[in-house]
């Protein structure tokens, strides 16, 4: 079989997967498809139809296809493989943070970088043609509080308005500081169930993510009832709160404290409209 055959022969099998609904395929299956070939031949192949702009490699031994309108930018958007690519790495996942609060109606999500919350241990950032996948890795999962959302792809797994909310709050850094994250909870607050911010919910939460959390939604949000049935099971669930910082990475020292949520308010809190 000649290289332009081997070629020919996976671009007509890339394209039965596409006309099945499917948009991504593994190294393995390759393999497998095409047992009577040598490795290297394969490899060949492979590398020819990634040229070509018809598909990309995201993961080690994982490619997703190109539809034709995307072969300017060379990659599609991860919400639409994501859930393909944890099943092939065989990981617990859930889409989070701003690409989560994205789903939700917040407008101020950075396109070019997409979060995935994933089981530990640590999964390195992928990085391809400007698409940056951060992987942040937790100890435990909420998995009564992740959603299934429809894509074109299929269904992948999001944390809940109220999960996305906490955890934009615990991960600050990764969603840009405290401003930001004040902006983004600004405009999905209105998606949020105060019925769900239970006290089976907030078991377990550091005391420190709920009162700024409690504390932003108060003030920064249109949505106060959220920080006030927060607040009411907090009391009911611990009875007090302990003095927190509201930025614990700043000087705690010539700051009031918010006589409600007890934290000291060591920064300014601005949020973009």
């Amino acid at each position: 079989m000649t290289s332009q055959r081997q070629y020919n022969y996976l671009i007509k099998w890339i394209e039965g997967l596409q006309s099945k609904g499917l948009n991504s395929f593994t190294y393995s299956q390759v393999l497998n498809q095409f047992a009577d070939l040598k490795e290297q031949a394969i490899i060949s192949s492979l590398t020819r139809v990634v040229q070509k702009k018809k598909i990309v490699s995201v993961y080690k031994g994982f490619y997703v296809i190109l539809r034709p309108e995307d072969y300017s930018k060379e990659i599609i958007s991860p919400i639409l493989f994501v859930d393909s690519l944890m099943h092939y790495l065989e990981r617990q996942y859930y889409v989070g943070l701003l690409s989560a609060a994205a789903l939700y109606g917040a407008a101020h999500q950075r396109p070019q970088e997409f979060f995935v919350m994933v089981r530990l241990p640590q999964i390195r950032p992928t990085e391809k043609k400007g698409i940056k996948i951060n992987y942040i890795g937790r100890t435990s999962f909420h998995k009564k509080w992740l959603v299934d959302r429809k894509t074109e792809a299929g269904y992948v797994k999001v944390s809940s308005p109220e999960l996305t909310a906490l955890d934009l709050i615990q991960y600050q850094k990764h969603a840009g500081g405290m401003n930001w994250v004040a902006t983004v909870l600004n405009e999905m607050a209105e998606q949020m169930d105060k019925a769900n911010l239970n006290a089976d919910f907030i078991s377990g939460i550091p005391f420190a993510y709920l009162q700024r959390l409690g504390y932003i939604l108060e003030n920064y949000s249109d949505y106060p009832e959220l920080a006030d049935k927060l607040y009411s099971e907090i009391m009911l669930l611990h009875k007090t709160i302990r003095r927190q910082a509201l930025n614990p990475e700043e000087s705690i020292v010539g700051f009031k404290t918010d006589k409600k949520w007890k934290l000291i308010i060591n920064t300014q809190i601005e949020i973009d409209e």
